[in-house]
């Protein structure tokens, strides 16, 4: 039987939509099996990627905390030094057990907290809360001669720790007034370790004054820089950020592979995120972290310069240096 030209052309319409339908069932079986697959409109991209980078920089502030694995040499058969840094606002005081060949150990460290200056009204206070302080080092095995008195460049215009030294030096004590430049020097010996001593740089990021301090052909170079208290001298955010960033650019290319940093600031920081007991915590970016005072939002702003300047991705915080431990490291005794 010879078919007409429409019974052919019906034939091919009915094979055509039963091979779309056909092909419809294929794909809906398809995305069933991989629903991974299915794309979405660009509408919906551009919302998804707002909210991805929302949450990747969440994801990547959390896991900007890293370590620092370094152990130092234990001294061996050391004999235990005490000294304390007269600041503008308190004490801080570090024992330590060192040998003759400068290596060294904490024992015993205060923080701004065990003598605050509010309560030492006169002189008789002074002297009494002196001997008590002088005391609690005693206890913990420090012979007399092995106790050691320093005024930081910062606090040397500060009446009561005129008043402070003037006390200790009637009781036989000698007051070291050290220099800013001699601030950095003690942080850097105090600080970074030999291995890292010719290619990274010391920051001491302090109230009245930032000290920087790197290696250079065998003798240590130093920088002074606003402190963290700039803004009682008028000094406004933006000149004391330009005037960071232009002097931390002078730091050498070749010695900015770390950033060994310490002082008040970066000591807040970093108790921010310390893992248990560490000894070293690396600190994040300056813009991970907030302000809780003007204080330290100066600090923050100090601390985005040098990194700005630098480019230097990690700034270690150490818990047990302190300039005043490069201060017993200088000693020839």
């Amino acid at each position: 039987m010879k078919l007409k030209p429409a019974g052919i052309f019906i034939i091919v319409a009915i094979i055509a939509v039963l091979a779309y339908f056909a092909l419809r069932q294929n794909q809906r079986d398809s995305v069933q099996e991989n629903p991974t697959e299915v794309s979405t409109s660009p509408a919906n991209n551009d919302t998804d990627s707002s909210n991805n980078n929302s949450k990747s920089s969440t994801s990547d502030a959390k896991s900007e905390e890293r370590s620092f694995n370094y152990t130092p040499e234990k001294p061996e058969n050391g004999t235990l030094r005490g000294v304390v840094e007269l600041g503008a606002t308190g004490f801080n005081s570090f024992i330590i057990n060192m040998d003759n060949q400068k290596r060294w150990e904490i024992v015993s460290k205060d923080f701004g907290e065990s003598l605050a200056y509010e309560g030492l009204a006169t002189t008789e206070d002074i002297r009494a809360g002196l001997k008590k302080y002088i005391a609690g080092m005693f206890d913990k095995g420090v012979a007399k001669n092995n106790i050691h008195f320093v005024i930081s460049s910062g606090a040397q215009k500060e009446p009561k720790t005129i008043l402070i030294g003037n006390e200790l030096k009637k009781m036989g004590y000698v007051v070291n007034n050290v220099t800013p430049d001699q601030e950095a020097k003690f942080g850097f010996r105090a600080t970074v370790p030999s291995s890292f001593a010719d290619n990274s740089f010391m920051v001491d990021i302090g109230s009245g004054n930032t000290k920087i301090s790197w290696n250079e052909n065998g003798s240590l170079k130093t920088l002074e820089l606003p402190g963290a208290k700039y803004f009682e001298k008028g000094t406004t955010d933006t000149e004391a950020y330009n005037t960071v960033k232009t002097l931390a650019k002078k730091i050498p290319a070749d010695k900015r592979n770390v950033g060994f940093i310490l002082g008040g600031v970066p000591f807040t920081l970093a108790k921010q995120h310390r893992n248990d007991e560490e000894r070293y915590t690396v600190l994040k970016a300056p813009q991970s972290y907030e302000a809780a005072d003007k204080k330290m939002a100066s600090g923050l702003n100090i601390y985005k310069a040098i990194a700005d300047a630098t480019q230097t991705d990690t700034f270690v915080f150490d818990w047990d240096a302190n300039f005043t431990i490069g201060f017993l490291l200088s000693l020839n005794k």
